[in-house]
This record gives C-alpha cells, structure tokens and sequence, in this order.
C-alpha cells in the first residue's frame, strides 16, 4: 500500500516537475518537505497494518496522505506566483491542477471519514480511489499532459 500511495504522488510531482522552466531554493526546499512526507508513509503504513481496528492508526496514515497532497498543492502555488512555470503552458493548466489535487485530498478525506462506521470500509475506500489513480491516468493527470487534444492514445 506504501508503494501505491508513494508511486501515485510521485507521478504527480513529476507532473508538476515537466511543466517548471526552471526551480529556486525555495522550490528545491519545498520538494524536500514533500521527500520528508514521504519517509513518513513505511511508518504510518505499518501503523496501520498493526493497529488496523483502531481510527487513529487510519487518520494518522490519512494525515499522511494529507500532507503528501499539501506538500504537492504548495509545490505547484508557490512555482505558480513565483512564475516558475514554463511560458508555454496551456492557460488552463492551473485550475487542472489545483482540481486534481484538491479532487484527490477530497476524496481520500471522504475514505478517511467512513472510520467513523468502520475501519475496513475506509480503508477499501481509500485503496478504491488509490486504484483509481494509479491505473486511470488519463482520468486523473490525463488533464496535464502536454499532447495536444486528438494527439496521441
């Protein structure tokens, strides 16, 4: 589940990654943040696989999550109001963007909150949407890429 969850937010960073001109310190430090949430995920993830009945162990592992997407919004924000970001790029690759995360954290959210009902419907939730992201592509970064509409697969 790690892998998933890491693999997915990778994608993402270097979806944000192939549309930056250029980076600076502050960039750079952003994105060891977003390595620092990272290194969490093993931990939490074990947390959650030992104490699999208990809520907390499954909002630590969603805050986690949380904190993975923050880290990725903020990358995108500051790269955004710092025009860090190539000068080609399609006028509507912002709100793409900040829809894609905002889309993702919200449902992870909605998965974290059936704990409430039952740990196991959650995590099937949170896994449901993770599977989503990591083989429907075009659904979910689909938006970002730099083919042009009709271009491609």
């Amino acid at each position: 589940m790690s892998v998933m969850t890491n693999g997915i937010f990778w994608v993402g960073q270097q979806t944000q990654l192939n549309h930056f001109a250029r980076a600076d310190r502050n960039l750079a430090w952003i994105h060891i943040a977003f390595l620092g949430a990272v290194t969490l995920t093993p931990f939490t993830t074990s947390l959650l696989a030992e104490y699999i009945h208990y809520r907390t162990a499954l909002l630590v592992y969603w805050l986690n999550i949380l904190l993975l997407g923050v880290t990725l919004y903020w990358s995108w924000s500051y790269a955004t109001r710092a025009h860090l970001i190539v000068d080609d790029a399609p006028a509507d690759i912002h709100p793409a963007v900040v829809r894609s995360i905002m889309i993702a954290q919200s449902l992870y959210a909605a998965g974290a909150a059936l704990c409430f009902l039952n740990t196991y419907y959650s995590i099937a939730a949170i896994v449901l949407v993770q599977i989503n992201y990591a083989i429907a592509p075009r659904f979910c970064w689909g938006l970002f890429s730099r083919r042009k509409q009709g271009v491609g697969i």
